[in-house]
């Protein structure tokens, strides 16, 4: 017997009922969805797997969904989950659990932080530190071991600057290492800095830390569990739903894949391989890796073609300004680099690089360039890290070439007291340049490069449209007509953040079938005085749709 229309419609409701009731409905004053086609709602909806059914005013989706579970957010402001284009997760953790040097301001200061800290330490282990940096010190000079001997004379100090472009060591940590470091030698892609007699000073520059890191006692198993489940918390307080780690190795990504395994990933960690080590050989073997949890992938690798700009290892097309006759240093030579480019986009993989300097980043769009005309393809979206400083007739290659500039507005911010010192005025005009990047098409991809700067991405929206550190100085901004609006910075967090990792279609903005990551927040970044960004207040952080940190 053929059933009739009003049995036919009861069947489709109770088959209908219990995807109804485990629909969540979201009110809030306003929601800013990052989608052109729809940026302004106040409701969203969303299932039980995490993603969004869909976005309107309150009134239609109430119909929609009639008994779906209600969440009133009252006056509230909520926009897609924040993501860190540029960050080190493990080094965030580890940071955690050694001394923090973070704004030291004297060489005195640090040792002090040390002592405190030391307290806490067996009698053998090595005193291990990070966050130093000498531009904010007196006299602007590298430390010395010597600095740290009187203090430490038996138990090896190791501390690594705030870039992590350098580390500092003591006499016992030197002595450690079991080598003389003496002379005028130099290893490959790194700088010991040195007494004019050719006595090591304690400074070990990019390549040359390897030295001594080399012989630091790894951490432990328990050490990385911990320092990995410090680090999620860390990030998930401060509104971060994602974050693209930067030098991955296979064994931090065996960490992060039993995390997922157990549903421990409070934020979705996009990774890239360490340079051409086991995870890059992995990746060729069996092609780009994805967790099944949709929190976990690895769709490229990582590389490095310079140092950092405050320990003077970013590679400069001209001298520095504040040390002629230093040009940086080429941390991987160019050709062993475009072979690694080569294989990887032989691989099918993304690539991001490193560059700081002028040279460095014309190295990599010249290798970028060369190799996607032999294999090109429509859609590589190449990345370089940081672009921090690039001539000014490289700037329209990003765009050419469909490059992406991954870049970090706290460093600018961290930078401007010397930069112009390092670089001169006529190079200020291609760094830190987010504007004129814009203008010529190039998309950018905002992060922070923590543990390098702060996990927060609140400064780096501060950062980004202030040009101006947290007390207001300078005036105006520096180099002010390189700031970014409101909106471009919001976008740099979350939809160009997904795009340079391939997630367009999963994050970045809330729109139908996307996945449910959000803030909750008691302002609008998007009207609120730009002054007070930093201070914007995250009332809860949501991924796929439930609560992973909640402000008490």
């Amino acid at each position: 017997m053929t059933p009739s229309l009003p049995s036919l419609l009861l069947l489709a409701l109770v088959f209908a009922w219990p995807a109804m009731a485990d629909v969540q409905l979201l009110s809030a004053a306003r929601i800013h969805t990052l989608d052109p086609a729809q940026p302004t709602v106040t409701a969203m909806a969303w299932d039980e797997s995490g993603r969004v059914l869909a976005v309107g005013a309150m009134a239609d989706l109430r119909r929609q969904y009639p008994r779906a579970q209600r969440i009133d957010a009252g006056s509230a402001t909520v926009i897609p989950g924040l993501i860190d284009a540029h960050g080190h997760i493990m080094g965030l953790g580890f940071s955690l659990l050694r001394a923090d040097l973070v704004g030291s301001a004297s060489k005195q200061e640090v040792i002090a932080r040390l002592h405190r800290f030391e307290r806490s330490l067996p009698k053998q282990a090595w005193l291990l530190g990070r966050g130093w940096d000498q531009n904010r010190w007196p006299g602007r000079e590298f430390p010395t071991a010597a600095d740290l001997d009187a203090a430490f004379p038996n138990r090896p100090v190791w501390l690594e600057r705030i870039d992590g472009h350098a580390n500092w060591a003591n006499s016992a940590a030197m002595k450690a290492a079991g080598r003389d470091f003496s002379g005028g030698w130099q290893p490959v892609g790194g700088r010991i800095e040195r007494t004019a007699d050719g006595k090591a000073t304690g400074v070990f520059v990019d390549a040359a830390v390897e030295l001594i890191e080399a012989v630091v006692p790894p951490p432990d198993a328990a050490q990385r569990e911990r320092a990995l489940t410090l680090a999620l918390d860390a990030a998930s307080r401060v509104g971060l739903t994602g974050a693209h780690d930067m030098g991955t190795s296979s064994t931090d990504l065996a960490l992060f894949r039993r995390f997922a395994d157990e549903g421990r990933l409070p934020l979705r960690i996009t990774a890239y391989a360490d340079g051409d080590h086991q995870a890059l050989a992995d990746l060729c073997a069996h092609g780009a890796y994805a967790h099944a949890g949709g929190r976990l992938r690895m769709p490229g690798v990582k590389l490095y073609i310079d140092g950092a700009l405050g320990s003077r290892g970013a590679a400069l097309l001209a001298d520095y300004s504040d040390q002629p006759g230093q040009r940086g240093l080429l941390v991987t030579d160019p050709l062993t680099y475009a072979g690694i480019v080569r294989k990887a986009s032989d691989c099918g993989l993304q690539i991001a690089t490193h560059a700081i300097g002028d040279r460095g980043n014309r190295v990599v769009l010249d290798t970028y360039e060369q190799v996607l005309r032999s294999a090109p393809a429509a859609d590589r979206r190449w990345r370089i890290e940081h672009a921090q400083v690039v001539a000014l007739e490289d700037i329209p290659r990003f765009h050419t070439l469909n490059v992406i500039a991954s870049m970090q507005p706290t460093h600018a911010t961290s930078d401007m007291p010397w930069a112009e010192r390092r670089l001169g005025p006529e190079r200020l005009a291609g760094a830190y340049a987010w504007q004129r990047m814009l203008a010529a098409g190039v998309r950018l991809a905002l992060g922070s490069d923590f543990p390098v700067e702060s996990v927060d991405p609140r400064l780096g929206l501060h950062a980004g449209v202030t040009r101006q550190d947290l007390k207001g100085q300078p005036p105006g901004g520096w180099l002010p007509d390189q700031r970014l609006s409101a909106a471009e910075v919001l976008r740099g967090f979350t939809a160009d953040a997904a795009y340079a990792g391939f997630a367009e279609h999963e994050v970045g903005m809330l729109k139908p079938g996307l996945h449910a990551d959000f803030l909750i927040l008691r302002e609008d970044p998007l009207t609120m005085p730009a002054a007070k960004l930093a201070m914007l207040g995250i009332r809860s952080t949501w991924v796929d749709g439930r609560a992973v940190y909640r402000a008490r």
